[in-house]
């Protein structure tokens, strides 16, 4: 239990050192010890992994927890809510979540856990996102908002004058937009990563986590796959550039960075320019009711002639004095200052959700913050199964409608036979 585990962590920081020591090295068996070891090295993971929020929707107690914003509401644009598991699912219980349930409207919801920072640890963030209505422009992200950045949750935003958050993270999805979202605050910008990570556009459950390492590092993960990692400070551009061009450098005059040029050998043929681009049309006539007088002088309507070549060029031949294209030299950039910390922030308190939805019908559940992978796992593991019954549910669905369509094919065919017969039947009496 949590009760025992915390009293665990209480003993272990009192017998930590030689404590420790003692107490798993004073027993003569070799396998006691090594038993003992193994015990406590479990339970001092435990202890330093923590779960800051976690929400499934599994007890009735969520309203509770999750705040709707009053943004939108005045002027009728605000989504209504609802705990839905969505049209295919096998275990109702495990499967609900948040879903939008009203096409084009802005929706924002926030729920508050305990206050914390990440710095010196790392950081999983997570959610799962059906859009069972194929999403064809939509949010599905998160964010992320600090302690400072809300003093009512009923005034979580968006627009232009957003509640601050320190992270956004998730898909989106808009015409030929079609990425994971993370973006990453700083000194009041926010800035979006640098590459584009493709998201899910089905319509089944996928769960994203977001990792922020205390290392300066990241991964993006969707279904437990790693789908981007790196430096913070090489995928973001909050940092200003360690190289810049050197501005006392410039290109010089009598740089070549022309590749090709005219052959100076190469002359233009003799009556190039004789040839008009246009010619009197040969099989033009004057028209027999043409009068000289009334109409004036008739003349023939002209025609592109297929001879004209146009304006003479000379050929281009490679330029013997080329130098390639001039690089500007770089010297290091005195304003650049290495940042251990692009991970680090010092307040999340709310998590949210501030999108705008064309076509309402997602689905957000499985809400973790963490500090540690094996917190965050065995949701993915869970949504991954959901997703395939999820799969096997429509594929049940989609059997019977094609068995209920051809049933019908063919009883429209017997009722058109019986039709025909009748028709024949008809034929076959004799006049009276």
């Amino acid at each position: 239990s949590y009760q025992q585990i915390n009293h665990s962590c209480w003993y272990q920081r009192r017998v930590r050192g030689s404590q420790l020591n003692r107490l798993v090295y004073q027993h003569k068996s070799a396998s006691l010890r090594m038993t003992l070891l193994v015990v406590l090295t479990t339970l001092i993971a435990l202890c330093s992994a923590h779960v800051y929020f976690k929400e499934d929707f599994s007890d009735p107690n969520w309203e509770s927890r999750w705040i709707v914003s009053d943004w939108k509401k005045d002027s009728g644009e605000s989504g209504a809510w609802a705990l839905s598991a969505g049209k295919y699912y096998t275990d109702e219980s495990k499967e609900r979540g948040l879903k939008t349930t009203q096409d084009a409207r802005f929706y924002d919801i926030s729920a508050k856990h305990e206050e914390f920072s990440n710095r010196g640890k790392d950081l999983f963030i997570q959610f799962s996102v059906k859009h069972e209505q194929n999403l064809d422009c939509g949010g599905g992200y998160v964010k992320l908002v600090p302690g400072d950045g809300l003093d009512d949750q009923k005034d979580f935003k968006g627009g232009e004058k957003e509640t601050k958050y320190n992270v956004m993270f998730g898909p989106d999805i808009c015409g030929h937009t079609k990425k994971v979202h993370f973006i990453l605050h700083n000194k009041g910008t926010n800035h979006l990563i640098k590459t584009d990570v493709p998201c899910e556009t089905d319509e089944f459950a996928h769960i994203y986590t977001a990792a922020l390492y205390s290392d300066n590092t990241f991964k993006i993960f969707i279904d437990g796959e790693e789908k981007k990692s790196g430096a913070v400070s090489d995928n973001w551009d909050i940092l200003p550039p360690k190289k810049i061009n050197d501005p006392s450098q410039s290109k010089p005059a009598d740089w070549v960075d022309e590749k090709m040029i005219d052959d100076p050998e190469d002359k233009k043929p003799e009556g190039w320019d004789d040839i008009p681009a246009e010619i009197v049309d040969p099989e033009a006539q004057k028209p027999d009711d043409w009068d000289d007088d009334l109409d004036g002088e008739w003349e023939a309507p002209k025609i592109p002639n297929p001879e004209y070549r146009g304006p003479w060029h000379p050929k281009k031949i490679e330029n013997p004095a080329y130098q390639g294209p001039w690089v500007h030299p770089q010297i290091d950039n005195p304003e650049y200052k290495d940042d251990p910390e692009l991970y680090a922030f010092d307040s999340f308190k709310y998590l949210g959700i501030d999108i705008w939805q064309v076509k309402s019908g997602s689905i957000f559940s499985h809400f973790t913050l963490a500090d540690s992978w094996d917190d965050v796992k065995g949701d993915i593991e869970l949504v991954n199964t959901i997703r395939e019954g999820e799969k096997a549910k429509k594929d049940e669905e989609d059997k019977a409608k094609r068995a209920a369509e051809e049933n019908a094919k063919e009883e429209a065919d017997e009722d058109d036979d019986d039709t025909d017969e009748d028709d024949e039947d008809e034929e076959d009496k004799p006049d009276l």
